[in-house]
């Protein structure tokens, strides 16, 4: 005999998506906080303000591709070390290769299960989720994520951190793992409309 109705599961919006960048300029060293995981998908509120579409961002995988220049060599690398103290947000572990010749430097970088750079995060605090480091112009940047949208009464989804242009209201665009809109960022997303 049920008493009362069974309880309710999990009902929350999730997400895992695959999102492909092209790095359009050289960047030594960048940093990408969990706040500019959330900023890659956005809705247009106004045709200048996007709000991301999701509250929650973890990292599943981090793949990376360049090519050296001829009787060059490239070296990329991926780090999860966190910047508020050595392992608080990533494992400290660095996933490196440097490549000659005609072949690409392929970097395929997971953070460890248990560790806060795998786990959801929400943008507060600005806690960077990796660094990005020996990227040229034409790098390949694969970011594997998951999102989750929990319920307005849980809290409200957060503005990006840059105003877009000429956005239309109501419209899903991408963006930057850097966070700047399109004009400006270094790694265009080449899925969907950027602002």
């Amino acid at each position: 005999m049920i008493s009362h109705p069974p309880q309710i599961g999990a009902a929350e919006i999730r997400h895992n998506v695959a999102l492909r960048f092209v790095a359009n300029a050289a960047v030594a060293n960048q940093t990408v906080t969990f706040g500019n995981l959330l900023d890659c998908v956005l809705m247009a509120i106004t045709a200048i303000l996007p709000n991301d579409v999701f509250q929650l961002v973890k990292v599943r995988r981090v793949r990376m591709w360049a090519v050296p220049v001829v009787g060059g060599a490239t070296t990329l690398s991926v780090s999860f070390a966190g910047t508020t103290a050595p392992g608080a947000i990533g494992d400290a572990d660095l996933h490196t290769d440097t490549s000659m010749g005609i072949e690409p430097a392929h970097v395929d970088a997971r953070p460890k299960r248990l560790s806060q750079a795998a786990q959801f995060q929400a943008a507060p605090g600005g806690n960077t989720a990796f660094v990005l480091s020996g990227i040229t112009s034409g790098t390949v940047i694969d970011l594997e994520l998951s999102y989750k949208q929990i319920f307005a009464a849980q809290g409200g989804t957060p503005v990006a951190g840059n105003a877009s242009v000429g956005a239309t209201p109501g419209l899903i665009y991408t963006r930057g793992f850097d966070g700047l809109a399109a004009a400006a960022t270094k790694f265009p997303c080449v899925i969907g409309s950027a602002i």
